[in-house]
């Protein structure tokens, strides 16, 4: 199977995945004072990140821009407007800088991570702040430190862990490959 179909049906799986993982989320149960398990462990994140390491940034970017929307569509969740449009650019950040920095940069698989992770939070803090305040609903630094670090402490937590072991794991497998040396292109 040639890269670019290999790369296609990884997107797709990690398509689906952003899809099918936050459902199972809002099945259990609300704990305690949390009525919002998503917004906690961050199920959508996870696939769209894995995407951008595993088929580079377009189709990181791509999968990160197109799962929030139809998720909205298709479940209601997000909301589209305002939380959904800052969802599409923050995991279109996520899926873009994993790809960039883990193929282009040639940056280790934690690194990239943790870049990618800085990144998408502040996109998506001035997303928030942009789309929000177009709702009228003012999102200041107090809401976007306890949205993007304080109350997704789990979710930040699951993906430094989960996805740095998958990514891995499926080079060992041979599923992909590690990133390119120094001066040969890559997608």
């Amino acid at each position: 199977m040639n890269q670019k179909t290999k790369d296609l049906v990884f997107a797709a799986m990690c398509l689906a995945l952003g899809l099918i993982v936050p459902q199972v989320f809002h099945l259990i149960p609300f704990v305690g004072a949390v009525p919002n398990l998503g917004g906690v462990f961050l199920p959508m994140h996870i696939p769209v990140l894995l995407c951008g390491f595993l088929c580079g940034w377009k189709y990181g970017a791509a999968v990160g821009a197109v799962v929030p929307l139809i998720s909205s569509l298709v479940t209601g969740m997000p909301v589209l407007w305002p939380q959904g449009v800052s969802m599409i650019f923050e995991l279109c950040a996520y899926g873009l800088f994993t790809g960039l920095l883990y193929r282009t940069l040639r940056r280790n698989v934690y690194l990239s991570l943790i870049g990618a992770m800085a990144v998408g939070r502040v996109v998506s803090g001035v997303a928030k702040a942009v789309f929000f305040g177009m709702a009228g609903t003012p999102f200041g630094m107090a809401a976007f430190i306890s949205g993007a670090f304080t109350v997704s402490i789990p979710g930040i937590i699951l993906q430094l862990v989960l996805v740095p072991v998958l990514v891995l794991a499926l080079e060992k497998a041979g599923a992909i490959r590690r990133a390119a040396p120094a001066g040969v292109s890559v997608r």
